[in-house]
């Protein structure tokens, strides 16, 4: 079974008409963005989880929705554009000022975790980088 795979985000007609129309706080947004797309034979044999942890080489992780597709390569999985993809981002920009939106890479493993929405997302990130900085990091 593959654990790593290949990460690459960018818009969706829907997420865009979400983020645009000022509703980034409502479930929709969630169900639209918190969302991994798989290969289906790899969705198939990591048991077709229903959520999945993404977790990237410096560590951060997230929980979202999964769900397999025949339009993606093996190996390769897409997210949408969105706080959730951004958890996880190689944030290697090599001196452009913008991340690796496309090809990052990620460890995938099924999750009964709760997938947060926007807001709680945001919130458990900000008391992270506060407990880092409290500890002198």
């Amino acid at each position: 079974m593959r654990e790593e795979f290949l990460l690459n985000t960018g818009s969706t007609i829907e997420e865009g008409r979400l983020a645009k129309g000022g509703s980034k706080l409502t479930d929709d947004y969630t169900k639209e963005c918190a969302v991994c797309e798989m290969n289906l034979a790899d969705y198939l044999a990591l048991g077709s989880p229903e959520k999945v942890k993404i977790t990237s080489r410096d560590g951060h992780s997230v929980v979202v929705y999964a769900y397999g597709a025949e339009k993606l390569l093996s190996g390769q999985i897409f997210m949408p554009r969105a706080i959730w993809s951004n958890v996880v981002v190689d944030p290697e920009t090599f001196s452009t000022g913008s991340p690796l939106y496309k090809g990052s890479p990620v460890k995938i493993e099924p999750s009964d975790e709760e997938v947060l929405s926007a807001e709680e997302l945001t919130a458990s990130l900000y008391k992270l980088q506060k407990r880092g900085l409290d500890d002198g990091n």
